[in-house]
């Protein structure tokens, strides 16, 4: 059985224990992170699509630092937009303030029709820096 190493960032641990998921995972060199959304504190959705997409950024940036890590380090980005075709415009200027220099990470984006009230989710996976890449 593989142990789970879950990562937690400051402050959100109760609203991830209430939705019974863990931020993050580490494995074998891996960090896996679980979508992260432009929510709130109370975990409610930022109502404005490009603050909620900047949010979601914020959200993903705390979990990569809390297990060391920076978007830098991130290998693999999946992205889940409702409703793409109108809602693309306005998020990839966004993304690309966050986004940092070539090579990029691999990109799939996938057209959802629900995302719990949001409208942005991104997930990632990431490479633990060497000195916490131990195997768990």
């Amino acid at each position: 059985m593989t142990l789970r190493d879950a990562v937690f960032p400051a402050g959100r641990q109760a609203l991830y224990e209430q939705n019974r998921y863990s931020p993050a995972v580490r494995a074998n060199g891996l960090l896996f992170v679980s979508g992260q959304v432009g929510s709130r504190e109370d975990g409610s959705p930022e109502p404005e699509l490009a603050a909620q997409v900047r949010l979601a950024f914020t959200n993903l940036n705390a979990v990569l630092a809390a297990a060391g890590c920076t978007f830098d380090d991130v290998i693999d980005v999946t992205v889940f937009v409702v409703d793409p075709q109108a809602n693309l415009s306005t998020i990839w200027p966004v993304m690309q303030e966050f986004w940092g220099p070539a090579p990029h990470p691999t990109l799939t984006g996938v057209g959802v029709t629900w995302l719990y009230g949001f409208q942005f989710e991104i997930k990632v996976v990431a490479s633990l820096p060497t000195a916490l890449s131990g195997t768990i």
